[in-house]
C-alpha cells in the first residue's frame, strides 16, 4: 500500500514498538480505500479502527467515544483479542488526500481547550513546549480570514524520526516532523503553515492538481500573516520571509529548466499524464504567494483584507480553479489587481 508507512521499532524514538502512519497526498488514498481520489471529490466519512491494546490510534477526524450511528456490515461485532476499538468521524466534507491514520505508542499533552500535542513518550514534553504557540496561531488565522476554525479540534502528532516530510495538514490532526524540535520554537512556523491550510486548502480546495498554487500559494501568504501578527514584527517579517522565498523560487525554476521541464514552473502547470508527486516543487508555494503579495500591495492592505474574507466565505466547502479565482478577484478588486 503506497499510502501506508510501516516502521520497525528501530525507526522510532522509543525503539520498542512498531509504528504506522499514512500519507495520502497527492494520489495515494486510492491505495488505502476505494474512493474518487481527486481533490475535487469531497466527502464526509466515518471509520472504525481496531488497534493493538498497547497502541493509540488517531485519525484525521473527531473521536466518537459513543460509537457511530451504524456499524459497517463487514466489521466484526467485537475487536480481536488484544485489540481495542475506536470510532471516528469527519463531518466536514474533505478531499481524500486529507485522510490520515497513525497507530503507535503515543502520549498527549494539552496546549489549549481545542489543541493537543501527541508524540512518543520520550518526545511528547519537548513537542508540547515547542508547539505551545498553536492556539495563538489559530486565533490569528481566524481573525485574518474572518472565519472561525470549523474542524472542532486541532491536534498535532510529532511523528517518528523516520517521518520523511516537514508537515502534513490533515484536518484535526496535523503531522509534523521531529526535526522541528529546535528547543527555542524557531521552527514552529511550519505549524503556522499547516494551521493556515485549515482555511486555504482544506476548507477552500484546488479543484485539480494543476491549480495546486491555490492551496499552497494562499497558505504561504496566510502563514506569513499569522507569523507577522503573533510575533509583533509585522511587515518587516513578511519582507524578510519574501526575500528568502524569492531565492528559493529562483533555485526551483533553475532546476526544472536544467532538466528540460520548464513547463512545470508555470503557476498553472500542465500535469495531464504526470504524477502530481513528480510535478511537486516550491514553485506553487512561492510563485503563488508572491502573486498574492503583489495583489495586496497593488490595491492596499485594507482592501485586500476585505477581499480575503470574502474569498474564504465564497469558496469555503468548495473547490476552486485559477479561472474562478481570477474572475472573483477582478469582481472584488478590479482589473488592476491582476
Amino acid at each position: 500500500c503506497s499510502a501506508a508507512q510501516w516502521l520497525e521499532p528501530a525507526q522510532t524514538a522509543g525503539k520498542k514498538r512498531p509504528y504506522l502512519f499514512t500519507q495520502c497526498q497527492a494520489i495515494h488514498a486510492r491505495a488505502l480505500l476505494p474512493c474518487q481520489d481527486a481533490p475535487g471529490a469531497k466527502m464526509s466519512w466515518d471509520a472504525v479502527v481496531d488497534a493493538p491494546a498497547w497502541a493509540t490510534a488517531l485519525l484525521s477526524g473527531l473521536h466518537a467515544p459513543r460509537g457511530l450511528p451504524f456499524q459497517p456490515r463487514r466489521c466484526p461485532k467485537q475487536p480481536p483479542t488484544g485489540f481495542e476499538r475506536s470510532h471516528w468521524k469527519q463531518p466536514v466534507p474533505t478531499s481524500t488526500y486529507l485522510i490520515a491514520v497513525v497507530v503507535a505508542e503515543l502520549e498527549s499533552r494539552e496546549v489549549s481547550d481545542r489543541c493537543r500535542v501527541w508524540s512518543e513518550p520520550s518526545v511528547v514534553d519537548a513537542a508540547a513546549d515547542e508547539f505551545a504557540e498553536t492556539e495563538a496561531f489559530l486565533k490569528a488565522a481566524e481573525e485574518i480570514t474572518g472565519q472561525d476554525y470549523l474542524w472542532g479540534r486541532y491536534d498535532l502528532v510529532c511523528l517518528a524520526p523516520s517521518f520523511p516530510y516537514g508537515g502534513m495538514e490533515n484536518p484535526c490532526l496535523t503531522f509534523v516532523t521531529p526535526t522541528l524540535l529546535a528547543g527555542d520554537r524557531s521552527l514552529a512556523g511550519v505549524v503556522a503553515h499547516e494551521i493556515a491550510h485549515s482555511w486555504t486548502g482544506n476548507l477552500v480546495t484546488n479543484a485539480t492538481w494543476e491549480h495546486f498554487w491555490l492551496n499552497e500559494g494562499w497558505t504561504r501568504w496566510l502563514e506569513r500573516k499569522i507569523k507577522a501578527t503573533t510575533s509583533g514584527k509585522g511587515r518587516a517579517l513578511e519582507d524578510f520571509d519574501l526575500a528568502s522565498s524569492l531565492q528559493n523560487l529562483d533555485g526551483a525554476v533553475a532546476h526544472f529548466e536544467s532538466i528540460g521541464q520548464a513547463a512545470l514552473t508555470a503557476l498553472v502547470p500542465p500535469v495531464d499524464g504526470i504524477d502530481p508527486d513528480d510535478a511537486f516543487s516550491l514553485v506553487p508555494y512561492e510563485k503563488g504567494s508572491c502573486l498574492l503579495h503583489v495583489m495586496e500591495r497593488t490595491v492596499g492592505p485594507t482592501k485586500f483584507a476585505v477581499f480575503v474574507k470574502a474569498y474564504i466565505k465564497q469558496f469555503r466547502f468548495k473547490t476552486v480553479t485559477s479561472a474562478a479565482f481570477k474572475a472573483f478577484a477582478v469582481e472584488k478588486l478590479g482589473e488592476q489587481a491582476m
